[in-house]
């Protein structure tokens, strides 16, 4: 049986590594890196967006690490993003592991007259882990779009 030392380590390296796939996910976002961004998930992944948190009907589902590059790479409409991710949490089941995260996600656009426009979008993850081959991934992805707001961007 393990020591409780080395159970509250893994644990702990546990959660770090999670932690650093959905950093991993946020900063691949921002770098239009839509491959390393599909490498995150599972290849049969689910990924969810609901427009509205509220809505109990997904407004877009995919399945499958195949369908995600497409959407990942509609990110090249905005000429910048930024996702500052916030708290956390996790609960870990041996190999498995849900958590919620918060973001706060801006997304820089311009328009006619090279009019810039800024869409901040408060969003909630909810996930589903799997750790594969030593390295966790997501199982699931669950986007909950809590409110936006477009306004003028001044540079």
């Amino acid at each position: 049986m393990p020591s409780p030392d080395a159970v509250a380590s893994q644990e702990a390296a546990d959660r770090l590594a999670i932690r650093r796939l959905v950093d991993a996910y946020a900063h691949c976002a921002d770098r239009r890196d839509a491959e390393g961004q599909t490498a995150l998930f599972t290849e049969d992944s689910r990924f969810l967006v609901h427009m509205d948190a509220a809505a109990d009907e997904p407004a877009q589902e995919l399945r499958g690490r195949a369908a995600l590059a497409p959407v990942f790479a509609d990110l090249n409409r905005y000429r910048a993003t930024t996702h500052f991710n916030g708290q956390s949490t996790v609960t870990l089941d041996g190999d498995r592991a849900e958590g919620e995260t918060y973001c706060l996600a801006h997304h820089v656009s311009f328009g006619t007259d090279d009019e810039r426009t800024i869409m901040i979008a408060s969003i909630r993850y909810l996930d589903r882990f799997v750790r594969q081959d030593g390295d966790w991934l997501f199982a699931e992805r669950r986007l909950l779009v809590d409110w936006t707001e477009t306004r003028p961007h001044k540079p």
